[in-house]
Protein backbone atom coordinates (compact mmCIF):
# COMPACT_ATOMS: atom_id res chain seq x y z
CA UNK A 1 0.00 0.00 0.00
CA UNK A 2 1.08 3.55 -0.69
CA UNK A 3 1.83 4.96 2.76
CA UNK A 4 1.36 8.50 1.50
CA UNK A 5 -2.38 7.89 1.52
CA UNK A 6 -2.12 8.45 5.27
CA UNK A 7 -2.64 12.18 4.83
CA UNK A 8 -5.77 13.47 3.10
CA UNK A 9 -4.83 17.10 2.43
CA UNK A 10 -7.92 17.68 0.33
CA UNK A 11 -10.17 16.91 3.27
CA UNK A 12 -7.96 18.87 5.69
CA UNK A 13 -8.09 21.93 3.44
CA UNK A 14 -11.87 21.55 3.17
CA UNK A 15 -12.25 21.55 6.96
CA UNK A 16 -9.97 24.54 7.49
CA UNK A 17 -11.10 26.79 4.68
CA UNK A 18 -14.62 25.77 3.67
CA UNK A 19 -16.05 24.77 7.05
CA UNK A 20 -14.06 26.72 9.65
CA UNK A 21 -13.07 29.66 7.43
CA UNK A 22 -9.69 30.03 9.11
CA UNK A 23 -8.78 32.74 6.59
CA UNK A 24 -11.07 35.06 8.56
CA UNK A 25 -8.53 34.98 11.40
CA UNK A 26 -6.29 37.21 9.30
CA UNK A 27 -8.47 40.17 10.23
CA UNK A 28 -7.08 39.91 13.77
CA UNK A 29 -4.00 42.05 14.28
CA UNK A 30 -2.01 39.08 15.57
CA UNK A 31 -2.46 37.18 12.30
CA UNK A 32 -2.69 40.14 9.91
CA UNK A 33 0.51 39.23 8.07
CA UNK A 34 -0.82 35.78 7.26
CA UNK A 35 -3.16 34.53 4.57
CA UNK A 36 -4.21 31.35 2.87
CA UNK A 37 -0.84 31.19 1.14
CA UNK A 38 1.20 31.22 4.35
CA UNK A 39 -1.16 28.70 5.97
CA UNK A 40 -0.77 26.41 2.97
CA UNK A 41 3.02 26.84 3.02
CA UNK A 42 3.16 25.75 6.68
CA UNK A 43 0.96 22.72 5.97
CA UNK A 44 2.98 21.80 2.88
CA UNK A 45 6.18 21.93 4.90
CA UNK A 46 4.66 19.88 7.73
CA UNK A 47 3.43 17.28 5.25
CA UNK A 48 6.84 17.02 3.62
CA UNK A 49 8.72 16.63 6.90
CA UNK A 50 6.12 14.18 8.24
CA UNK A 51 6.32 11.95 5.18
CA UNK A 52 10.08 12.19 4.67
CA UNK A 53 11.33 12.04 8.27
CA UNK A 54 8.61 10.78 10.61
CA UNK A 55 6.69 8.13 8.72
CA UNK A 56 9.64 6.00 7.48
CA UNK A 57 10.78 4.99 10.98
CA UNK A 58 7.34 4.57 12.54
CA UNK A 59 7.52 0.76 12.41
CA UNK A 60 11.23 0.59 13.24
CA UNK A 61 10.75 2.65 16.38
CA UNK A 62 7.92 0.34 17.40
CA UNK A 63 10.15 -2.73 17.00
CA UNK A 64 13.19 -1.11 18.62
CA UNK A 65 11.91 0.69 21.71
CA UNK A 66 14.10 2.94 23.88
CA UNK A 67 16.72 1.17 25.97
CA UNK A 68 18.73 2.15 29.02
CA UNK A 69 22.40 1.86 28.06
CA UNK A 70 25.15 2.95 30.47
CA UNK A 71 22.68 5.14 32.35
CA UNK A 72 21.41 6.92 29.22
CA UNK A 73 18.38 6.53 27.01
CA UNK A 74 19.30 5.00 23.67
CA UNK A 75 16.96 5.77 20.76
CA UNK A 76 17.18 4.73 17.13
CA UNK A 77 18.99 7.43 15.17
CA UNK A 78 15.98 8.19 12.96
CA UNK A 79 14.11 9.71 15.92
CA UNK A 80 16.83 12.31 16.40
CA UNK A 81 16.93 13.03 12.68
CA UNK A 82 13.16 13.55 12.54
CA UNK A 83 13.09 15.81 15.58
CA UNK A 84 16.01 17.82 14.21
CA UNK A 85 14.12 18.28 10.92
CA UNK A 86 11.02 19.40 12.82
CA UNK A 87 13.08 21.96 14.73
CA UNK A 88 15.01 23.13 11.67
CA UNK A 89 11.68 23.81 9.94
CA UNK A 90 10.72 26.15 12.80
CA UNK A 91 7.78 24.18 14.17
CA UNK A 92 8.74 24.51 17.87
CA UNK A 93 7.97 28.23 17.42
CA UNK A 94 4.99 27.88 15.08
CA UNK A 95 2.76 29.71 17.59
CA UNK A 96 5.38 32.05 19.07
CA UNK A 97 5.60 35.79 18.54
CA UNK A 98 7.64 37.19 15.67
CA UNK A 99 9.98 38.95 18.09
CA UNK A 100 10.84 35.56 19.59
CA UNK A 101 11.65 34.13 16.18
CA UNK A 102 8.27 32.47 15.83
CA UNK A 103 5.82 32.05 12.95
CA UNK A 104 2.93 33.59 14.96
CA UNK A 105 0.52 31.17 13.30
CA UNK A 106 -3.04 30.66 14.56
CA UNK A 107 -3.40 27.81 17.03
CA UNK A 108 -5.75 25.98 14.66
CA UNK A 109 -3.18 26.03 11.84
CA UNK A 110 -0.50 24.79 14.23
CA UNK A 111 -2.88 22.00 15.27
CA UNK A 112 -3.43 21.07 11.63
CA UNK A 113 0.34 20.85 11.12
CA UNK A 114 0.62 18.66 14.22
CA UNK A 115 -2.14 16.43 12.85
CA UNK A 116 0.04 15.53 9.89
CA UNK A 117 2.90 14.49 12.19
CA UNK A 118 0.53 12.52 14.43
CA UNK A 119 -0.71 10.49 11.47
CA UNK A 120 2.85 9.71 10.45
CA UNK A 121 4.39 8.90 13.84
CA UNK A 122 2.53 9.48 17.09
CA UNK A 123 5.52 8.55 19.24
CA UNK A 124 8.29 10.70 17.80
CA UNK A 125 6.19 13.86 17.58
CA UNK A 126 5.75 13.79 21.37
CA UNK A 127 9.26 15.15 22.00
CA UNK A 128 8.92 18.56 20.33
CA UNK A 129 5.21 19.10 20.98
CA UNK A 130 5.55 18.50 24.72
CA UNK A 131 8.42 20.97 24.72
CA UNK A 132 6.35 23.55 22.85
CA UNK A 133 3.51 23.20 25.36
CA UNK A 134 6.01 23.80 28.18
CA UNK A 135 7.20 26.94 26.40
CA UNK A 136 3.63 28.15 26.02
CA UNK A 137 3.09 27.76 29.77
CA UNK A 138 6.23 29.75 30.53
CA UNK A 139 5.10 32.44 28.12
CA UNK A 140 2.05 33.00 30.36
CA UNK A 141 3.44 32.42 33.86
CA UNK A 142 7.24 32.69 33.65
CA UNK A 143 9.30 35.70 34.61
CA UNK A 144 11.30 37.56 31.97
CA UNK A 145 14.41 35.77 33.21
CA UNK A 146 12.74 32.35 33.06
CA UNK A 147 11.58 33.03 29.53
CA UNK A 148 15.08 34.02 28.47
CA UNK A 149 16.82 31.07 30.08
CA UNK A 150 14.30 28.27 29.53
CA UNK A 151 11.52 29.21 27.11
CA UNK A 152 13.54 30.79 24.30
CA UNK A 153 15.88 27.79 23.89
CA UNK A 154 12.79 25.55 23.54
CA UNK A 155 11.44 27.78 20.78
CA UNK A 156 14.83 27.54 19.07
CA UNK A 157 14.71 23.75 19.21
CA UNK A 158 17.73 23.47 21.51
CA UNK A 159 15.90 22.56 24.74
CA UNK A 160 13.04 20.14 25.32
CA UNK A 161 10.42 20.06 28.05
CA UNK A 162 8.19 17.79 30.09
CA UNK A 163 5.30 17.93 32.54
CA UNK A 164 5.92 16.06 35.80
CA UNK A 165 2.66 15.46 37.66
CA UNK A 166 2.03 11.80 38.52
CA UNK A 167 3.88 9.94 41.24
CA UNK A 168 4.25 6.18 41.76
CA UNK A 169 1.98 6.08 44.81
CA UNK A 170 -0.58 8.64 43.59
CA UNK A 171 -1.18 8.22 39.86
CA UNK A 172 -3.91 10.62 38.80
CA UNK A 173 -4.68 11.65 42.40
CA UNK A 174 -2.60 14.82 42.48
CA UNK A 175 -3.91 15.68 45.93
CA UNK A 176 -1.67 12.86 47.22
CA UNK A 177 1.61 13.95 45.63
CA UNK A 178 4.60 14.06 47.98
CA UNK A 179 7.37 15.80 46.05
CA UNK A 180 8.65 18.73 48.11
CA UNK A 181 10.38 22.04 47.42
CA UNK A 182 12.40 23.69 50.20
CA UNK A 183 13.22 27.43 49.87
CA UNK A 184 16.90 28.43 49.73
CA UNK A 185 18.51 31.79 50.63
CA UNK A 186 19.29 32.54 46.97
CA UNK A 187 15.62 32.29 45.96
CA UNK A 188 15.90 28.81 44.47
CA UNK A 189 14.39 25.62 45.93
CA UNK A 190 15.73 22.17 46.76
CA UNK A 191 13.50 19.55 45.18
CA UNK A 192 12.95 16.05 46.57
CA UNK A 193 10.64 13.33 45.28
CA UNK A 194 9.84 11.00 42.41
CA UNK A 195 7.69 11.27 39.28
CA UNK A 196 6.32 8.42 37.19
CA UNK A 197 5.04 8.11 33.60
CA UNK A 198 7.03 11.10 32.35
CA UNK A 199 6.91 11.17 28.56
CA UNK A 200 10.16 12.31 26.93
CA UNK A 201 11.59 12.53 30.44
CA UNK A 202 15.19 11.70 29.54
CA UNK A 203 17.05 11.57 26.24
CA UNK A 204 19.98 13.06 24.34
CA UNK A 205 18.04 14.88 21.62
CA UNK A 206 18.90 18.40 22.77
CA UNK A 207 21.12 20.44 25.02
CA UNK A 208 18.77 20.36 28.00
CA UNK A 209 15.37 19.21 29.29
CA UNK A 210 13.16 21.65 31.20
CA UNK A 211 11.03 19.67 33.63
CA UNK A 212 7.91 21.44 34.89
CA UNK A 213 7.35 19.81 38.26
CA UNK A 214 4.42 19.95 40.67
CA UNK A 215 5.56 19.93 44.30
CA UNK A 216 4.67 21.16 47.79
CA UNK A 217 6.26 23.95 49.78
CA UNK A 218 6.85 23.35 53.53
CA UNK A 219 3.85 25.52 54.47
CA UNK A 220 1.56 24.08 51.79
CA UNK A 221 -2.05 23.31 52.75
CA UNK A 222 -3.21 19.73 52.05
CA UNK A 223 -4.80 18.67 48.79
CA UNK A 224 -4.52 20.24 45.36
CA UNK A 225 -4.67 23.76 46.82
CA UNK A 226 -1.20 23.20 48.24
CA UNK A 227 0.56 22.46 44.96
CA UNK A 228 3.15 24.78 43.40
CA UNK A 229 4.90 24.65 40.03
CA UNK A 230 8.66 24.60 39.52
CA UNK A 231 11.18 24.66 36.69
CA UNK A 232 13.68 21.86 37.27
CA UNK A 233 16.26 21.71 34.45
CA UNK A 234 18.16 18.53 33.70
CA UNK A 235 21.26 20.70 33.41
CA UNK A 236 21.56 23.91 35.40
CA UNK A 237 21.65 27.09 33.34
CA UNK A 238 24.03 29.94 34.08
CA UNK A 239 22.97 33.60 34.08
CA UNK A 240 24.47 34.09 30.62
CA UNK A 241 22.40 31.22 29.23
CA UNK A 242 25.25 28.71 29.03
CA UNK A 243 24.75 25.19 30.31
CA UNK A 244 26.11 24.57 33.77
CA UNK A 245 26.51 21.51 35.98
CA UNK A 246 24.24 18.48 35.88
CA UNK A 247 21.25 18.91 38.18
CA UNK A 248 20.30 16.21 40.67
CA UNK A 249 17.61 14.72 38.41
CA UNK A 250 18.15 11.01 37.92
CA UNK A 251 16.65 8.52 35.53
CA UNK A 252 15.45 5.64 37.72
CA UNK A 253 13.98 3.47 34.98
CA UNK A 254 12.01 3.16 31.77
CA UNK A 255 8.40 2.08 31.38
CA UNK A 256 8.03 -0.39 28.51
CA UNK A 257 4.82 0.49 26.71
CA UNK A 258 2.15 -1.20 24.64
CA UNK A 259 2.41 1.47 21.94
CA UNK A 260 3.91 4.83 21.01
CA UNK A 261 7.25 3.23 21.76
CA UNK A 262 9.27 5.91 19.97
CA UNK A 263 8.58 8.30 22.87
CA UNK A 264 10.51 7.22 25.93
CA UNK A 265 8.48 7.02 29.16
CA UNK A 266 10.43 7.44 32.37
CA UNK A 267 10.58 7.15 36.15
CA UNK A 268 12.50 10.17 37.48
CA UNK A 269 13.94 10.89 40.93
CA UNK A 270 14.62 14.42 42.11
CA UNK A 271 17.17 15.22 44.83
CA UNK A 272 18.52 11.79 45.72
CA UNK A 273 21.85 13.48 46.43
CA UNK A 274 20.18 16.45 48.11
CA UNK A 275 21.20 18.85 45.37
CA UNK A 276 18.27 19.21 42.97
CA UNK A 277 17.67 22.89 42.18
CA UNK A 278 14.27 24.18 41.11
CA UNK A 279 12.73 27.59 40.49
CA UNK A 280 9.20 28.63 41.39
CA UNK A 281 6.88 29.52 38.51
CA UNK A 282 4.21 32.08 39.30
CA UNK A 283 2.54 32.35 42.70
CA UNK A 284 3.00 29.72 45.43
CA UNK A 285 0.20 27.14 45.88
CA UNK A 286 -1.17 27.95 42.43
CA UNK A 287 0.72 25.30 40.51
CA UNK A 288 -2.14 23.11 39.42
CA UNK A 289 -4.03 26.02 37.87
CA UNK A 290 -0.84 27.04 36.05
CA UNK A 291 -0.18 23.48 34.90
CA UNK A 292 -3.68 23.32 33.46
CA UNK A 293 -2.51 25.77 30.79
CA UNK A 294 -0.19 23.05 29.52
CA UNK A 295 -2.57 20.20 30.31
CA UNK A 296 -5.48 21.72 28.41
CA UNK A 297 -3.28 22.31 25.38
CA UNK A 298 -2.10 18.71 25.63
CA UNK A 299 -5.67 17.45 26.02
CA UNK A 300 -6.62 19.00 22.70
CA UNK A 301 -3.41 17.52 21.32
CA UNK A 302 -4.27 14.07 22.69
CA UNK A 303 -7.72 14.23 21.15
CA UNK A 304 -6.25 15.29 17.82
CA UNK A 305 -3.51 12.65 17.94
CA UNK A 306 -6.07 9.97 18.76
CA UNK A 307 -8.32 10.82 15.86
CA UNK A 308 -5.32 11.02 13.51
CA UNK A 309 -4.35 7.48 14.47
CA UNK A 310 -7.90 6.55 13.53
CA UNK A 311 -7.51 8.49 10.29
CA UNK A 312 -4.32 6.59 9.49
CA UNK A 313 -5.86 3.17 10.14
CA UNK A 314 -8.92 4.18 8.09
CA UNK A 315 -6.74 5.10 5.12
CA UNK A 316 -4.93 1.78 5.43
CA UNK A 317 -8.23 -0.11 5.65
CA UNK A 318 -9.71 1.79 2.72
CA UNK A 319 -6.70 1.03 0.53
CA UNK A 320 -6.72 -2.63 1.56
CA UNK A 321 -10.46 -2.98 0.90
CA UNK A 322 -9.99 -1.60 -2.60
CA UNK A 323 -7.03 -3.83 -3.41
CA UNK A 324 -7.87 -7.12 -1.69
CA UNK A 325 -10.14 -9.38 -3.74
CA UNK A 326 -12.02 -11.93 -1.71
CA UNK A 327 -15.41 -13.63 -1.97
CA UNK A 328 -18.36 -12.86 -4.18
CA UNK A 329 -21.70 -11.12 -3.96
CA UNK A 330 -24.48 -13.19 -2.35
CA UNK A 331 -26.27 -13.56 -5.67
CA UNK A 332 -23.15 -14.84 -7.43
CA UNK A 333 -23.51 -18.61 -7.31
CA UNK A 334 -20.71 -19.41 -9.75
CA UNK A 335 -17.68 -20.38 -7.66
CA UNK A 336 -15.44 -19.94 -10.69
CA UNK A 337 -16.37 -16.28 -11.16
CA UNK A 338 -13.71 -13.69 -10.23
CA UNK A 339 -13.54 -12.60 -6.59
CA UNK A 340 -14.67 -9.06 -5.88
CA UNK A 341 -12.84 -6.35 -3.98
CA UNK A 342 -13.59 -6.30 -0.26
CA UNK A 343 -15.08 -2.84 -0.58
CA UNK A 344 -17.94 -4.30 -2.62
CA UNK A 345 -19.18 -6.26 0.40
CA UNK A 346 -21.91 -4.43 2.30
CA UNK A 347 -20.50 -5.16 5.77
CA UNK A 348 -17.06 -3.90 4.77
CA UNK A 349 -18.59 -0.68 3.44
CA UNK A 350 -20.48 -0.34 6.74
CA UNK A 351 -17.24 -0.60 8.71
CA UNK A 352 -15.42 1.84 6.45
CA UNK A 353 -18.24 4.38 6.63
CA UNK A 354 -18.33 4.14 10.43
CA UNK A 355 -14.60 4.83 10.55
CA UNK A 356 -15.02 7.76 8.20
CA UNK A 357 -17.77 9.21 10.41
CA UNK A 358 -15.72 8.86 13.58
CA UNK A 359 -12.63 10.35 11.94
CA UNK A 360 -14.25 13.32 10.23
CA UNK A 361 -16.44 14.10 13.23
CA UNK A 362 -13.47 13.91 15.59
CA UNK A 363 -11.30 16.07 13.37
CA UNK A 364 -14.01 18.71 13.14
CA UNK A 365 -14.45 18.66 16.92
CA UNK A 366 -10.72 19.07 17.56
CA UNK A 367 -10.17 21.80 14.98
CA UNK A 368 -13.27 23.67 16.13
CA UNK A 369 -11.90 23.70 19.68
CA UNK A 370 -8.51 24.84 18.37
CA UNK A 371 -10.21 27.68 16.51
CA UNK A 372 -11.76 28.82 19.79
CA UNK A 373 -8.24 29.43 21.11
CA UNK A 374 -7.72 31.88 18.26
CA UNK A 375 -11.15 33.50 18.64
CA UNK A 376 -9.96 34.81 22.00
CA UNK A 377 -7.92 37.36 20.01
CA UNK A 378 -11.12 38.94 18.68
CA UNK A 379 -11.63 42.66 19.33
CA UNK A 380 -15.19 41.98 20.50
CA UNK A 381 -15.21 41.20 24.22
CA UNK A 382 -18.36 39.12 23.86
CA UNK A 383 -16.73 36.90 21.22
CA UNK A 384 -13.69 36.45 23.44
CA UNK A 385 -15.81 35.54 26.45
CA UNK A 386 -18.01 33.08 24.55
CA UNK A 387 -14.99 31.46 22.91
CA UNK A 388 -13.37 30.97 26.30
CA UNK A 389 -16.54 29.43 27.75
CA UNK A 390 -16.99 27.01 24.87
CA UNK A 391 -13.33 26.04 24.92
CA UNK A 392 -13.49 25.25 28.62
CA UNK A 393 -16.51 23.02 28.05
CA UNK A 394 -15.27 21.32 24.90
CA UNK A 395 -11.69 20.53 25.99
CA UNK A 396 -12.56 17.42 28.06
CA UNK A 397 -14.96 16.33 25.31
CA UNK A 398 -12.26 16.63 22.63
CA UNK A 399 -9.92 14.52 24.70
CA UNK A 400 -12.38 11.86 25.84
CA UNK A 401 -14.72 11.48 22.86
CA UNK A 402 -11.94 11.43 20.31
CA UNK A 403 -9.77 8.94 22.19
CA UNK A 404 -12.77 6.67 22.81
CA UNK A 405 -14.18 6.66 19.30
CA UNK A 406 -10.74 6.65 17.67
CA UNK A 407 -10.13 3.27 19.27
CA UNK A 408 -13.44 2.05 17.89
CA UNK A 409 -12.31 3.13 14.45
CA UNK A 410 -8.96 1.36 14.91
CA UNK A 411 -10.84 -1.78 15.92
CA UNK A 412 -12.98 -1.60 12.79
CA UNK A 413 -9.87 -1.14 10.63
CA UNK A 414 -8.42 -4.34 12.06
CA UNK A 415 -11.72 -6.06 11.32
CA UNK A 416 -11.61 -4.96 7.68
CA UNK A 417 -8.20 -6.62 7.34
CA UNK A 418 -9.49 -9.77 9.02
CA UNK A 419 -6.81 -12.12 10.28
CA UNK A 420 -4.09 -10.09 8.59
CA UNK A 421 -5.10 -7.08 10.66
CA UNK A 422 -4.33 -9.00 13.83
CA UNK A 423 -0.75 -9.56 12.76
CA UNK A 424 2.24 -7.25 12.52
CA UNK A 425 2.37 -7.74 8.78
CA UNK A 426 0.09 -4.74 8.42
CA UNK A 427 0.18 -1.43 10.34
CA UNK A 428 -3.37 -1.29 11.73
CA UNK A 429 -2.51 -3.27 14.86
CA UNK A 430 0.17 -0.69 15.69
CA UNK A 431 -2.34 2.11 15.17
CA UNK A 432 -4.55 0.46 17.81
CA UNK A 433 -1.64 -0.04 20.21
CA UNK A 434 -0.38 3.49 19.71
CA UNK A 435 -3.87 4.82 20.36
CA UNK A 436 -4.64 2.80 23.49
CA UNK A 437 -2.77 5.24 25.74
CA UNK A 438 -4.94 8.19 24.72
CA UNK A 439 -7.97 7.37 26.93
CA UNK A 440 -5.51 7.21 29.86
CA UNK A 441 -2.90 9.96 29.77
CA UNK A 442 -3.44 13.69 30.32
CA UNK A 443 -6.24 12.69 32.68
CA UNK A 444 -8.15 9.45 32.14
CA UNK A 445 -11.46 9.69 30.36
CA UNK A 446 -13.18 9.13 33.69
CA UNK A 447 -11.39 12.22 35.00
CA UNK A 448 -12.49 14.12 31.90
CA UNK A 449 -16.09 13.15 32.73
CA UNK A 450 -15.67 14.42 36.28
CA UNK A 451 -14.17 17.65 34.96
CA UNK A 452 -16.95 18.09 32.41
CA UNK A 453 -19.89 17.43 34.73
CA UNK A 454 -18.39 18.53 38.02
CA UNK A 455 -16.89 21.82 36.88
CA UNK A 456 -17.26 22.81 33.24
CA UNK A 457 -20.99 22.19 32.76
CA UNK A 458 -21.83 23.96 36.02
CA UNK A 459 -19.43 26.91 35.87
CA UNK A 460 -21.09 30.31 35.91
CA UNK A 461 -24.44 28.67 36.54
CA UNK A 462 -24.22 26.59 33.38
CA UNK A 463 -23.39 29.46 31.01
CA UNK A 464 -21.07 27.38 28.81
CA UNK A 465 -23.56 24.53 28.52
CA UNK A 466 -26.38 26.91 27.61
CA UNK A 467 -24.20 28.54 24.98
CA UNK A 468 -23.34 25.16 23.43
CA UNK A 469 -27.00 24.10 23.42
CA UNK A 470 -27.97 27.40 21.76
CA UNK A 471 -25.44 26.84 19.00
CA UNK A 472 -26.62 23.28 18.47
CA UNK A 473 -30.20 24.57 18.24
CA UNK A 474 -29.16 27.17 15.65
CA UNK A 475 -27.46 24.50 13.56
CA UNK A 476 -30.48 22.21 13.81
CA UNK A 477 -32.79 25.04 12.73
CA UNK A 478 -30.65 25.70 9.67
CA UNK A 479 -30.47 22.01 8.79
CA UNK A 480 -34.23 21.58 9.21
CA UNK A 481 -34.75 23.66 6.06
CA UNK A 482 -33.15 20.86 4.03
CA UNK A 483 -35.51 17.93 3.50
CA UNK A 484 -32.65 15.43 3.52
CA UNK A 485 -31.11 16.78 6.73
CA UNK A 486 -34.34 17.55 8.59
CA UNK A 487 -34.81 14.11 10.23
CA UNK A 488 -31.21 14.12 11.47
CA UNK A 489 -31.58 17.67 12.77
CA UNK A 490 -34.67 16.62 14.71
CA UNK A 491 -32.83 13.66 16.25
CA UNK A 492 -29.89 15.86 17.22
CA UNK A 493 -32.13 18.51 18.76
CA UNK A 494 -33.96 15.90 20.85
CA UNK A 495 -30.67 14.42 22.06
CA UNK A 496 -29.21 17.86 22.87
CA UNK A 497 -32.34 18.92 24.74
CA UNK A 498 -32.32 15.71 26.77
CA UNK A 499 -28.62 16.10 27.61
CA UNK A 500 -29.20 19.69 28.71
CA UNK A 501 -32.24 18.85 30.82
CA UNK A 502 -30.56 15.94 32.58
CA UNK A 503 -27.31 17.82 33.22
CA UNK A 504 -29.05 20.90 34.58
CA UNK A 505 -31.29 18.77 36.80
CA UNK A 506 -28.31 16.85 38.17
CA UNK A 507 -26.45 20.12 38.82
Amino acid sequence: MDSRRLIDRRHLDFLLHEVLAVDDLCRYSRFAEHGRETFAAALDLAEQVALDKFLPHNRKADLHEPQLVDGKVALISEIGEAVAAFCAAGFPAVLADYDRGGMQMPFVVGAACDALFCSANAGTIAYPTLARAAANLLEVYGTAEQKRLYMQPILEGRYFGTMCLSEPQAGSSLADLKTTATPQPDGSYRMSGAKMWISAGDHELGENIVHLVLARLPDAPPGVRGISLFIVPRWRVEADGSRGARNDVRLAGLNHKLGQRASVNTFLKFGEQGDCVGYLVGAPHNGLAQMFHMMNEERIGVGLSAIQQAAASYQYALAYARERRQGRHPDQKDATSPAVALIEHADVRRMLLLQKCYVEGGQMLAFDAALLVDRQHDADERVREQSHLLLELLTPIVKAWNSDYALRANDLAIQVFGGYGYTRDYPVEQCWRDNRINPIHEGTNGIQALDLLGRKALMRDGAALRLLLERIAQTCAQAAADATLAPFAADLQRAASLAGTVTQAAG
